[in-house]
């Protein structure tokens, strides 16, 4: 008896989880997308943060790697002009507590490029990889009922149809309506929290110039820590000898999208080095703005039943401010989890699988939504949340970590392995980062940006702002 699944989203997250579904034994494995899909790398309608700065994270580029053993992915993604960034040595990095030095060892390394190309490599690779339909339609609802999904609801011209699979997985995105999908079998009681910081991305493309081609990362973070809306920008290397620039702002302190307005933004940050190297890069589009940047988590693992032959993946269970990066990362966690039940259970009809996925992908995403919200809820005007007693602790161990890690390279060491998602939160309370915390900074702050020789005159050659 043939097995049929169906993924709705041809996102990461779906076509991470087509891969896996494919691998672990489904005779058809069936992508839907409302959207047409380009041929290249290029962006499309149903991805509102796909002009704006995207960051994989180690973590996430080990879990690509584990879906789609032996493609050689980050090896596709560099040749298609992909940057690796070593986060000890890559990197400038103004934190609320000072510059990071950059330091001559190894440490995680981050992947650069646009988000339509990530996209499209991945898409690729899982073609060639797997037997994948993919097809353009749009999904309005579940089929089956609450103790069983057994398929969707596809609106059509002449009248809907229903296409019937063994499995269902929701990997649809930040637009989801699994909610409503799951209220239509009678699912309800779905506890849902949203922090919405109010943050607005602000994004432009511009040609790196001549000299700078090794420029490092730069970023100038924001700063939850003085009562005042969140503001930053980066400059982060893409494929085709461009920069992206990204600029946000939280509540009160959004950036603007005329091009005169996002140069003074920039040079108005606390160090305006990224307004000065763009003050003499050429622009190649305009300024590009989005706004959906809020915190939601969806707790579909607390419900006391769940619907058999159902998962929910991605941004679809849980999305994040992208200002940490940290969302292709989850939805490779999730694809993974869907990955490690399929193996344990040996198939797409296990009873209590889908439970167990949908659980699995909810304790891979808890880390990212305690940095994200942890942080968003200390800016002024945020929506739906305030912090804690235990948050404010957690920041104040978290600002002495930042502070030490100026200087110290066991405390930012410490720092990147959490933030590149290569280890849990709790790897900032062995003992040795605790001790690293506690000595503080060994060496003195930085006055300036850690820049080579070089790179200042790459600073002083581009900068048209008489800074």
């Amino acid at each position: 008896m043939s097995r049929r699944a169906v993924v709705i989203g041809a996102g990461l997250a779906g076509m991470l989880a087509a891969a896996v579904l494919s691998a672990a034994g489904a005779d058809e494995v069936i992508v839907l997308d409302r959207d047409e899909l380009p041929d290249g790398p290029e962006h499309r309608k149903g991805l509102p943060q796909g002009r704006h700065a995207h960051l994989l994270m180690a973590g996430g580029m080990d879990a690509m790697e584990e879906l789609l053993p032996g493609a050689g992915l980050r090896e596709r993604l560099l040749a298609a002009g992909a940057h690796e960034i070593p986060l000890s040595s890559g990197m400038l990095a103004l934190t609320p507590e000072g510059w990071l030095r950059r330091w001559r060892r190894e440490g995680p390394v981050m992947l650069t490029c646009s988000r339509a190309l990530l996209d499209w490599v991945v898409r690729e690779t899982v073609r060639e990889q797997a037997p994948v339909e993919i097809r353009r339609a749009a999904v309005i609802g579940l089929t089956g009922s609450a103790g069983r999904v057994r398929g969707v609801r596809i609106a059509a011209p002449g009248g809907d149809t229903d296409l019937d699979a063994d499995l269902v997985v929701d990997a649809s995105g930040r637009g989801t309506r699994v909610v409503s999908w799951l209220g239509g079998l009678g699912v309800t009681g779905v506890r849902e929290r949203a922090v919405d910081s109010g943050l607005v991305n602000a994004s432009r493309v511009y040609r790196v110039p001549e000299g700078a081609e090794r420029f490092p990362l730069t970023i100038v973070q924001s700063n939850p820590y003085v009562s005042r809306p969140a503001r930053s920008a980066m400059v982060m290397p893409i494929e085709g000898g461009r920069w992206l620039v990204s600029c946000g702002g939280s509540r009160g302190g959004e950036p603007p999208a005329d091009p005169e307005g996002f140069l003074r933004y920039a040079l108005a940050l606390p160090d305006p080095i990224v307004g000065r190297l763009i003050s003499g890069a050429e622009p190649l589009t305009d300024v590009h703005l989005s706004r959906s940047t809020s915190n939601v988590r969806r707790y579909l693992e607390e419900l006391p039943r769940w619907p058999e032959g159902f998962v929910v993946l991605g941004d679809a269970l849980a999305t994040f401010n992208p200002a940490y990066g940290h969302g292709m990362s989850v939805a490779a966690f999730g694809a993974r989890a869907l990955s490690r039940e399929l193996a344990r259970s040996g198939g797409l009809g296990s009873p209590g699988l889908a439970r167990r996925v949908v659980r699995g992908a909810a304790r891979s995403a808890d880390a990212a939504w305690s940095m994200a919200v942890g942080q968003d809820v200390l800016y002024p005007g945020v929506r739906g949340g305030r912090p804690t007693a235990g948050d404010r602790v957690l920041t104040a161990y978290t600002r002495r970590m930042t502070r030490a890690a100026t200087g110290s390279y066991a405390a930012a060491s410490a720092i990147w392995d959490v933030t590149s998602l290569s280890a849990p939160p709790t790897r900032m309370f062995r003992p040795g980062a605790v001790l690293a915390a506690v000595a503080g900074s060994p060496l003195p702050p930085l006055a300036e940006a850690p820049l080579t020789g070089g790179e200042r005159g790459v600073v002083r050659a581009l900068d048209r702002t008489g800074a």
